[in-house]
């Protein structure tokens, strides 16, 4: 088996020895795995013998082989080993020759260096001394008066010439004006004649200019450059640039689309691109800009503040946003400071005193919107209640006789308007937004400040102060019959306007003052505005008042002694009064109108104030009747259905005391025997005596011998 695996791993497929047995046991006859076959164990184990014989056979054959190739294999590799040594030996002598060489070239390299440098210190002197030849030669030219040469008759070669008069003239500065020379040679280059050769320059750059010839225009720009009269080469470019490039009346877009055209022509004639396009950038500012600026405000400025101001944050705005186009350009080191230097310079007449404007006409404005509401409605705005915080407290302490001033009759107005708070609210808000784009940095919060406290003065304290002042003043005497509670109402809108004024804090004015001193002033004036509101929404608790009012009305009118202690006791057909009918659902109204008019807290409060009171009224009108059995069973459905009424409360408090009183109605019905027992169930045992004793009193058997023994 081993010779056979040895034999079998040669090939590609794996070797399983007892496949191959049991192929070799099949194809020999009298092997046993053909069916219907003899089996012949010494056949099997002859054939088994042959074949092994035949398999070691093949073993040594195949290790000859291998030693064969063994052998061949060592023989190769000492051939490859000597091969590689020869190589290595070639390699070393080519790099030898290679670094003799690069010696070599070293060598001669240097040699050429110094024969150049010896070369070119003969030479320079040699060009010099031509130079000076053709200068010499030029300046007699100048001395006889009549020049000869080309190059000034020439006009196509006047860079040369000026190269030429150039030199000359910084000669002739050099010689003392009191030697003969001097004297000689001033008048042949005084300032005239250096003057009318830069003045045919500029004409020649000026000409190419109209005829567009960039390379033109680069060469007499680059023989100009030594000349005085460079910078006035360069305004005369300026200048040209913007002949005809303000023709729309967008002069900013105007101005953006001349700078980028300027940008990519500017590095093609001058060396100097980023001190041309400079200098073109503040002629346009300091020019075109600031004229069009002064003519766009000093129409409105003293005759109409909005637009002035709607024009001033306009045009500052797009003065900014050209100067951010402006910065992609190459104008030095400091462009930033360079803009902003240009803008202050237009505008800074205007923001000097912005804010005195932005609060004179944000004052008036906010007036005009208020009185023009008041005017709709026919109402003078009066003086209702005056004071601070503390003087609210007082008032609000002293609850029993709040000095609300005189009743006021508002015909169901609350004097609160959604209009007007959103006029207000965007005045304001483009009033921050001209803030924050106009004002300096270091009195940014500063001004956001003022502009806060006026929209503090104009819509919290004349407006929605104002209307809770008046919804104060009119609310009506818990004695009045059908009174109409629009404080509620008032309390409605004023919630939903402060939550308007809170994000426009939020989202408006808390940017502008976050990293400031003026942060803690602003929440606490916030602060103080909702603390002032919440103490006059408190004062008006008094409206509750009204509603038990209301209720004792309704109860007054609705509700007969005979409801209680009807005369067929066995003939009573209604589950409940009709006076707990009525007030059932005017409660429910009233608290759905509270839980309209308020949020958070609030809703909570009132509610649970209503709520023990409304129990205390329900309770003290029981006690006012007196309880047949039947008259019992109805005061305990009638309290059942208040319970009902309470549960919209979502006030633990509230229901609970409708519990107790519903379980103090079961002491109408009970039986006799049965007081004590009820007395002292969990819900009345924790109660006074006397309030079970009331209760018990009401009933119409109480004065029966038996009923008094139980109960003492």
């Amino acid at each position: 088996v081993a010779l056979c695996k040895g034999f079998f791993f040669c090939g590609q497929e794996p070797f399983v020895a007892d496949e191959y047995i049991e192929r070799l046991a099949w194809r020999t006859p009298g092997g046993g795995s053909r069916g219907g076959e003899a089996f012949d164990p010494k056949r099997l184990l002859e054939e088994f013998v042959n074949h092994i014989q035949e398999l070691q056979v093949m073993d040594e054959r195949i290790q000859r082989k291998v030693e064969k190739l063994e052998q061949q294999c060592q023989k190769e590799a000492k051939e490859f080993a000597k091969k590689v040594q020869e190589l290595q030996k070639s390699n070393q002598v080519a790099f030898q020759h290679f670094q003799e060489l690069d010696e070599h070239i070293s060598y001669v390299a240097t040699k050429v260096c110094h024969l150049g440098d010896q070369l070119e210190g003969v030479n320079t002197p040699r060009q010099r001394a031509v130079e000076a030849q053709k200068l010499m030669k030029y300046f007699n030219e100048f001395l006889d008066g009549e020049l000869k040469s080309d190059v000034f008759t020439n006009s196509e070669k006047i860079k040369e010439a000026a190269d030429i008069i150039q030199k000359l003239h910084l000669i002739a500065q050099e010689l003392p004006f009191d030697s003969l020379m001097g004297f000689c040679c001033y008048p042949l280059f005084s300032p005239g004649k250096y003057h009318d050769l830069e003045c045919q320059l500029i004409q020649e750059f000026t000409s190419a200019q109209r005829r567009g010839e960039i390379s033109r225009m680069r060469e007499v720009a680059a023989v100009l450059l030594h000349f005085k009269g460079y910078s006035h080469c360069v305004d005369v470019y300026i200048k040209q640039c913007q002949e005809g490039a303000f023709l729309r009346n967008d002069v900013f877009e105007d101005a953006a689309i001349l700078c980028q055209r300027v940008n990519k022509q500017v590095g093609e004639i001058f060396s100097n691109p980023e001190t041309v396009l400079a200098k073109l950038i503040q002629n346009i500012f300091e020019v075109k800009l600031q004229s069009y600026v002064k003519d766009q405000l000093e129409e409105h400025r003293k005759s109409d503040a909005e637009q002035y101001l709607k024009n001033l944050y306009d045009l500052y705005t797009r003065t900014t946003n050209l100067s951010s186009k402006l910065m992609e350009f190459n104008l030095g080191t400091d462009k930033q400071t360079f803009l902003s230097k240009l803008i202050k310079a237009i505008f800074i007449s205007y923001l000097e005193n912005y804010i005195e404007v932005e609060i004179g006409y944000l004052k008036s404005r906010s007036a005009m919107i208020l009185q023009r509401y008041y005017d709709s409605k026919n109402h003078q705005k009066r003086s209702i209640g005056t004071g601070g915080i503390q003087d609210l407290k007082e008032r609000l302490r002293q609850r029993t006789n709040l000095p609300l001033g005189p009743s006021i009759d508002t015909h169901g107005e609350t004097f609160l308007s959604q209009e007007v708070v959103v006029n207000l609210l965007q005045e304001t808000k483009q009033a921050f937004e001209r803030c924050h784009r106009l004002s300096d940095p270091s009195d940014l919060p500063k001004n956001a400040f003022r502009i806060f406290s006026m929209l503090v003065e104009f819509l919290c304290t004349e407006h929605i102060d104002y209307a809770l002042e008046t919804g104060l003043a009119g609310i009506p005497s818990s004695d009045s019959k059908n009174a109409n509670l629009y404080f509620l109402d008032v309390v409605h809108q004023a919630n939903t306007i402060f939550h308007l004024f809170d994000k426009q804090f939020n989202d408006h004015l808390m940017p502008l003052i976050s990293s400031s001193p003026k942060l803690s002033e602003c929440l606490q004036k916030k602060k103080d505005i909702i603390e002032q509101m919440e103490v006059k929404l408190d004062m008006g608790i008094d409206t509750l008042n009204c509603m038990i009012g209301q209720m004792k009305h309704i109860l007054a009118a609705e509700q007969k002694k005979t409801d209680f202690k009807p005369e067929d006791e066995n003939n009573v057909l209604i589950q409940y009064t009709n006076a707990c009918v009525k007030v059932c659902g005017y409660v429910r109204k009233q608290v759905e109108k509270i839980r309209n008019s308020m949020d958070g807290k609030n809703v909570d409060t009132v509610l649970m104030e209503l709520g023990v009171r409304f129990h205390r009224l329900i309770y003290e009108h029981l006690q006012q009747y007196s309880y047949s059995c039947m008259g019992g069973m109805l005061a305990i459905c009638d309290v059942a259905e208040y319970r009902k009424c309470a549960k919209d409360f979502k006030i633990a408090l509230v229901l609970q005391l409708f519990d107790t009183l519903h379980a103090l109605c079961n002491l109408l019905v009970v039986a006799p025997d049965n007081l004590k027992q009820v007395c002292s169930g969990e819900q009345l045992a924790n109660l006074d005596k006397n309030i079970l004793h009331s209760f018990v009193q009401l009933r119409v058997d109480y004065r029966s011998a038996r009923l008094a023994r139980h109960f003492s």
